[in-house]
């Protein structure tokens, strides 16, 4: 490989400035959205004493889980010592934590209360995966920062390979302690298994890589920089991989409750009776978000083409949103079973197998809020390559691959 120069984004200042002013406005109406709902209460919403976990969360923990895997990229480089990965690497950082940061904002305005943040921040439960996920989330920009740091400091270039390292370890702990946020709730039939730690470390591999390609290809072009075949048809044969795993997780999901009598009324809530749940599964997670995506990435044509390969992507991030949808809402709908064994005659709290499931509808100011904090963290991301040399002149295949003609 050539040596590698890197230049901060160079894009026309007009269209630069017209992209900043519409993320900014963006999330602008979601900070908007966020008081209308702190103001009035969550009433507003479409959340209830059911239903506690609505859109807000759902683009929140994408953001979370998808900073994890956008940070693949340059653990690639320099924990596995792939070469061809590392020109990426700073990008890739930069990535992660704007998408932390955006995530992890959408978190706090959903609260009502963000001053109670500061209570959380000083008074630790550490029975509660909450706690340690404080700790992991701040832990995690610090962390990202420094290893950033290891790579466009020659001083510290030594450094590079254990801040990486530490990095690494410390995304797997991230993401496994999101999942086990569902896994340890034992009230939820759908929740409560030991698989969601580690398949919501393969959802982030898939997500996170699918909007870095996404972003990656966007700057380039638009900057009129030279991106070879070489980059981006490895990173889609990566993302291929990172979504079949997840199809492979989703199978092993419910198939082991489908192995369990006692999640067979779970089972057939999210794959036949569900209603929008189901169709979220079936439609958007499996068919458009799974099949679709691998069908194209591996076209033997379709697949070689940079806008077919975007298509891709973006399905790949649709199937997130469904899949997380039907975790995530749909877990909660399905009634809480309060007395193992037990027939509930009459209830009016949705505690009983045979009760009817709680409805959830999205609101515009929740979905608004979700919207605002991608919006945050496409925003500052573009800020950041722009201030500082962050990405490659060029990563045409002659500059990245040895072995291009």
């Amino acid at each position: 490989m050539k040596k590698i120069h890197f230049l901060e984004w160079g894009l026309n200042s007009p269209r630069y400035w017209g992209i900043l002013a519409v993320l900014a406005a963006i999330a602008g109406i979601g900070g908007l959205s966020a008081l209308y709902m702190e103001h009035n209460g969550h009433w507003v919403t479409g959340m209830s004493n059911q239903v506690v976990w609505g859109m807000p969360h759902i683009f929140a923990i994408f953001l979370i889980v998808a900073a994890s895997g956008a940070l693949n990229v340059a653990s690639i480089a320099s924990v596995f010592g792939k070469t061809p990965y590392k020109p990426l690497a700073r990008l890739s950082a930069v990535f992660a934590v704007t998408l932390l940061i955006g995530g992890l904002l959408v978190l706090v305005l959903d609260l009502g209360r963000p001053d109670r943040l500061i209570v959380a921040m000083t008074t630790y439960n550490f029975k509660s995966i909450f706690a340690w996920n404080i700790l992991l989330y701040t832990g995690f920009m610090v962390i990202v920062i420094v290893y950033l740091f290891t790579m466009m400091e020659r001083k510290a270039q030594q450094y590079n390979k254990a801040a990486g390292t530490f990095a690494f370890i410390w995304r797997l702990t991230l993401t496994t302690g999101t999942g086990s946020i569902f896994g340890f709730i034992v009230a939820r039939q759908a929740f409560d298994a030991a698989i969601m730690a580690p398949m919501f470390v393969i959802m982030s591999f898939s997500f996170g890589l699918a909007c870095f390609l996404l972003l990656l290809m966007y700057v380039y072009r638009a900057d009129g920089r030279e991106l070879g075949d070489s980059v981006v048809l490895r990173l889609k044969n990566l993302l291929g991989v990172f979504v079949a795993s997840v199809f492979y997780f989703t199978l092993a999901y419910h198939l082991t409750n489908l192995y369990a009598t006692e999640n067979h009324s779970l089972e057939r809530f999210i794959l036949l009776d569900g209603g929008v749940y189901t169709n979220i599964f079936w439609i958007g997670q499996i068919f458009l978000g799974t099949l679709v995506p691998l069908g194209i990435l591996y076209h033997p044509s379709l697949g070689k083409m940079r806008n077919w390969i975007a298509i891709s992507c973006g399905l790949v991030v649709l199937g997130a949103f469904s899949q997380l949808y039907v975790i995530i809402i749909g877990g909660q709908a399905f009634p809480m079973q309060m007395f193992p064994g037990k027939t509930i005659i009459e209830s009016g709290f949705y505690d009983g197998v045979n009760g009817m499931a709680a409805s959830y509808a999205p609101t515009l100011a929740e979905t608004l809020l979700g919207i605002g904090g991608v919006s945050v963290a496409v925003l500052m991301a573009l800020v950041v390559i722009r201030m500082l040399p962050i990405l490659p002149i060029s990563l045409a295949d002659k500059d990245v691959d040895p072995h291009a003609s």
